[in-house]
């Protein structure tokens, strides 16, 4: 952990973190679950964290993470990864909106994003609004610009996401 905040992030050395096996991986066991780095990474200085919602995206994020010159951790999940479609254009701190909804929307991250669009679809099919999915992509900096716009238009704001509660 030392290692990461002294001798890469407040040098602001270009060093990408490849985070496998982010979230709950289940069938590795209690030892490789990913559910604590989204809380001890979140307040690192100078440190961007993001997440893909899928394999495209993920490829995109590390040649964008190559490219930006200063430290990145990416998490991804384990075994394969969901095919969602083209990722809009990377840009530091910005979300993806994956669902135009109303009423309820969904900030999911990473892996995520697939069960969530999964759940608006069962929402919107069982006689509810449709709601807005977003995919934040980035856990930091977060996209508070997209937050803040949908708590005016929408009434509830619900977070999906694989860390633990405390952090």
């Amino acid at each position: 952990y030392d290692e990461i905040i002294h001798d890469v992030c407040l040098q602001r050395l270009p060093v990408v973190f490849a985070l496998d096996r982010a979230g709950i991986v289940g069938e590795d066991g209690p030892t490789h679950q990913g559910l604590f780095d989204i809380s001890y990474l979140r307040h690192v200085p100078n440190l961007t964290v993001i997440a893909p919602k899928d394999g495209e995206e993920l490829e995109a994020m590390l040649s964008w993470a190559l490219e930006l010159g200063a430290p990145v951790a990416i998490r991804y999940p384990r075994g394969r990864a969901h095919e969602l479609g083209s990722p809009s254009k990377i840009q530091k701190g910005t979300s993806e909106t994956v669902l135009e909804g109303s009423n309820v929307a969904v900030l999911a991250i990473g892996n995520t994003v697939a069960p969530s669009l999964e759940a608006a679809e069962i929402m919107h099919g069982s006689g509810h609004d449709k709601p807005t999915v977003v995919n934040m992509r980035f856990i930091k900096p977060l996209d508070t610009k997209v937050i803040e716009k949908l708590a005016s238009t929408h009434s509830v704001l619900v977070t999906v996401e694989e860390n633990i509660l405390e952090g």
